[in-house]
């Protein structure tokens, strides 16, 4: 009864997800009669304008939000059961805020000290923004692993997390103040999270590098599931705890390090999923949770996106707008149930 269970509620979300592709595919900002958009599949030099829009926009959008979907909402599993806490997320650790920096120096501190905006400075404005926001974000991630190396109290390693991350929000408050308006607008706009940034140019790099992530979190089940029984017990099992949580570490924060420089930092994806994944399918077992995790994040991820660029919006609404709407419920649902 449970096995068939779980065979029909993987089946039904990549069902799901399958839908949600190609709704973002048929549908957008823009109309498209769905017969064009076949049309245009089947041969693609038919039409040029639409073509464009097919292959460098909606396809490379689906692609990233088909791959970002799954990274957070692994990376937050990954945080929720190395901390043994609810309400971890991948931010946890101040990556996100890191890359937050990273991107506030490129574009705040660049335009302050050149008095130019930075969109004026052309393919730096897009590539140079990724670089520094992956900078920024594995910067921090290295910080973290070296305090996980001395301290193994995971309670105290969270606090530091934190205050890395009020100092990241701080430095980058204090570039705003000297910036550029329109700079501080990029910055902004940054900050609310899209799908649209890779393109067809860098998918090549940004789904090899997601897909290592995501490979990398498969190893990981074994010890995770001894995890849960207490790091006393796994230390009888042969586990390595300190080694074992600096891998937990390293490849949560490679997973959000990548999303974030790419896509900025998207919100409540790695924190609800992984609940959603143990509601749905009620169990413990990362064996299971794991692939049904990275599912329900890619189904999120779709259905975020899609509505995001529903007709009659003027271009896109920020993707952190919508996972809000939908992941904060998820959020109150776990702190009233931990409550009782």
């Amino acid at each position: 009864m449970k096995s068939r269970r779980i065979t029909i509620g993987i089946t039904g979300t990549i069902i799901f997800g399958a839908i949600l592709f190609a709704l973002n595919l048929f549908v957008g900002s823009v109309m498209v009669p769905a017969e064009d958009i076949l049309k245009v599949l089947l041969h693609p030099a038919e039409d040029t304008t639409l073509s464009v829009i097919i292959f460098n926009y909606r396809i490379p959008q689906i692609l990233t939000a088909v791959l970002a979907g799954p990274a957070l909402a692994v990376a937050g599993l990954l945080m929720q059961t190395l901390f043994r806490n609810p309400l971890a997320d991948p931010s946890m650790l101040g990556i996100s805020s890191g890359a937050g920096l990273g991107v506030g120096i490129v574009i705040l501190l660049t335009g302050a000290v050149s008095d130019t905006a930075v969109s004026a400075f052309g393919w730096w404005s897009t590539v140079g923004v990724s670089l520094a926001a992956f900078t920024g974000a594995v910067l921090v991630l290295f910080v973290m692993l070296a305090f996980s190396s001395r301290i193994k109290n995971m309670t105290t390693l969270i606090i530091i997390g934190l205050m890395i991350a009020y100092l990241a929000s701080s430095v980058t408050d204090i570039l705003k103040f000297f910036s550029l308006k329109e700079d501080i607008h990029a910055f902004v706009i940054w900050g609310m999270g899209s799908f649209s940034g890779v393109g067809a140019s860098k998918m090549p790099f940004f789904a090899l590098s997601v897909v290592l992530g995501l490979a990398a979190t498969v190893f990981l089940s074994k010890n995770l599931n001894i995890l849960l029984l207490g790091e006393m017990y796994a230390e009888n099992l042969g586990v390595n705890i300190k080694r074992n949580s600096i891998a937990v570490i390293l490849v949560s924060g490679y997973l959000t390090a990548i999303v974030t420089a790419y896509c900025g930092p998207i919100a409540f994806i790695g924190l609800a999923m992984p609940h959603i994944a143990r509601f749905l399918f009620k169990t413990s077992d990362h064996r299971l949770l794991i692939p049904t995790t990275m599912l329900i994040g890619m189904d999120m991820a779709l259905f975020c996106n899609l509505i995001a660029r529903m007709p009659g919006f003027d271009g896109n609404l920020p993707v952190n707008a919508i996972t809000a709407l939908i992941g904060a419920p998820v959020v109150i649902a776990v702190i009233m149930k931990s409550k009782k």
